[in-house]
């Protein structure tokens, strides 16, 4: 059952414009689900995504800002966002195309939320 529901939220943001990989890593740094597009290190890029959101929080804390929602760290052709998903959980994504960071974003909070909701 958990196994489906990753799954299903793994599809859900991978299908969302610009997107090229994804990956539902845990609060500390464990991939619970992925789609990338290309070889990495995948026990390092989600701990160093969880390190990402994490140490953005701490600075937002440090500075009295409300919870850190995001990440997102741009390239020239590309960036990676990566978001708080509920307690347990973060969602990251590498989008290749910059034109719709706006709408990437709001497509991303919404399966964010609903991650948080259910899991």
């Amino acid at each position: 059952m958990l196994k489906e529901k990753i799954s299903a939220f793994i599809e859900k943001i991978k299908v969302i414009e610009g997107v090229s990989a994804c990956a539902l890593v845990s609060r500390d740094g464990i991939i619970a689900g992925k789609f990338f597009d290309q070889d990495m290190n995948e026990p390092w890029f989600g701990a160093l995504s969880a390190t990402i959101l994490a140490s953005a929080e701490s600075v937002g804390s440090i500075i009295r800002m409300k919870t850190m929602e995001s990440v997102t760290i741009r390239t020239q052709d590309s960036y990676v966002i990566v978001m708080g998903a509920g307690e347990n959980f973060l969602i990251t994504a590498i989008v290749r195309d910059k034109t719709n960071a706006d709408k990437v974003h709001r497509e991303m909070q919404a399966v964010a939320k609903k991650i948080g909701e259910v899991m």
